[in-house]
């Protein structure tokens, strides 16, 4: 085998694995994490409405996935879409009225809360939660 070909062949296995790893976001109000592909398996713990994962294998319907504190679990597919989704990685993170530490704090939300991404300016993201609850974050608060 050529060497061009060697490495035409190495990309290509690189990028399909790439290609399956994708980021999607709970759309459903609740969702059900579970051990294993199917509704009979065990629910690990479940999750709102928004909440993002990184989808790295997949199986008849369902999902498996990592979240952002890289724990695993199992999801139907009808319970994601592709909808740009945010979380909160650190504790205590001001939600403000505008795109800047000088504005007000709206809230002031815990770690592990999701929130859709309705635009970004800038390392500024504003951002909507499932109740309706709406500010702006910066983006090193979350993932």
């Amino acid at each position: 085998m050529k060497p061009y070909s060697l490495f035409l062949s190495f990309l290509i296995v690189i990028m399909a694995g790439t290609a399956m790893a994708e980021r999607l976001t709970i759309v459903a109000p609740v969702a059900n994490i579970r051990s294993g592909p199917a509704t009979n398996s065990d629910i690990l713990w479940k999750v709102e409405k928004y909440y993002p994962i990184f989808v790295i294998k997949k199986s008849g319907s369902w999902y498996q996935f990592r979240d952002f504190e890289k724990d695993t679990g199992w999801v139907h597919k009808s319970l994601v879409g592709k909808l740009k989704a945010v979380i909160t990685k650190k504790d205590l993170c001001n939600v403000r009225s505008k795109p800047s530490t000088k504005e007000k704090i709206l809230f002031t939300v815990e770690k592990g809360i999701p929130f859709k991404v309705l635009k970004s300016k800038g390392h500024w993201l504003n951002i909507e939660h499932a109740d309706g609850d709406r500010g702006w974050i910066h983006d090193s608060l979350v993932w």
